[in-house]
């Protein structure tokens, strides 16, 4: 299939599909938004056969069918393949990240609960961590023995966002990623059970909150990354972890708002947080604009990417 084409089409996609992803790559020359829009587009793939309405036998197939992708691109003909073993060829993409994320989409099938937040670091550097080591493979570093942890720490943080922004979304598809020990610590682990709910309280906002922390933290570390980085890739960096820093912020000064459905940044301030982090700036820092736009989602799936 013709390459030009085939980026042409991961492009589009990830233009679509994950509009705080391409508010970073958009930053990017050419050739690293174009492989970048490869990964994703077939991190897309897989996140949608996980999060779909297919049988679980077929869920699994599915996730095979893509694991052999991996081993040989250039045998699939889809625009996904061409264009992400065109990207594999010009970078040093580890593919076997990919491999990574195909088992946290895997964990999704097999456990949605988690007993500790040590097992839930495992799920999210499979789905997070290596969106943020391929990112890495395309950007390059100059610090090549440093860069992969903080990348994985960047996602880690990352994740946790994409968690708490989460929570009534996923409990309705009865999925609870909060460690089991953090919400037995707040008094909600009853919300652990099939028939339990998230209720607004003081509870709920001291377990948010304590998690948002834990974001915080994860957020300060992995950022010190961007020094690593050339100018383009580090403002790609900073506005996608921008975003969501700032949409952190947001739901620590209101967690109850998750609780109202998912929340996001209106669009003019995912804009203002790009350009911030194009001119150097700190990225996301609390703006001067305080409004939340409150949208409906049907993206289900847990990977950072949408």
């Amino acid at each position: 299939m013709d390459v030009d084409a085939s980026y042409a089409y991961c492009e589009r996609l990830t233009r679509n599909q994950a509009r705080n992803f391409y508010y970073g790559i958009r930053l990017l020359p050419e050739p690293k938004r174009l492989a970048l829009s490869a990964v994703y587009a077939f991190a897309r793939e897989v996140d949608d056969i996980g999060d779909g309405d297919l049988p679980l036998e077929t869920k699994i197939s599915e996730l095979a069918r893509m694991r052999a992708q991996l081993q040989d691109l250039d045998a699939y003909r889809d625009p996904v393949c061409a264009a992400l073993g065109d990207a594999a060829r010009r970078y040093p993409i580890p593919l076997s990240a990919l491999d990574e994320l195909i088992d946290g989409v895997e964990m999704d099938l097999k456990e949605t609960q988690y007993h500790t937040f040590d097992q839930l670091v495992v799920y999210c550097r499979c789905v997070a961590g290596a969106v943020g080591r391929l990112s890495l493979a395309i950007f390059g570093s100059a610090d090549p023995e440093r860069a992969p942890e903080l990348a994985d720490t960047l996602g880690l943080a990352l994740q946790v966002t994409n968690i708490l922004r989460d929570i009534k979304e996923d409990k309705e598809n009865g999925r609870v990623y909060l460690p089991r020990e953090d919400l037995a610590k707040f008094g909600l682990e009853d919300a652990w059970e099939a028939d339990g709910t998230f209720v607004p309280g003081a509870a709920f906002d001291d377990l948010v909150r304590f998690e948002g922390e834990r974001a915080r933290r994860l957020f300060d570390e992995g950022l010190r990354l961007l020094p690593l980085l050339d100018r383009r890739s580090a403002a790609c960096t900073g506005a996608m972890a921008g975003i969501y820093r700032r949409l952190l912020t947001r739901i620590v000064a209101e967690p109850s708002l998750v609780l109202e459905g998912r929340q996001s940044l209106p669009g003019w301030e995912k804009a203002e947080i790009a350009v911030r982090g194009l001119s150097g700036l700190p990225v996301g820092e609390r703006s001067a604009f305080q409004k939340i736009h409150r949208v409906g989602n049907t993206n289900r799936g847990k990977t950072i990417q949408g």
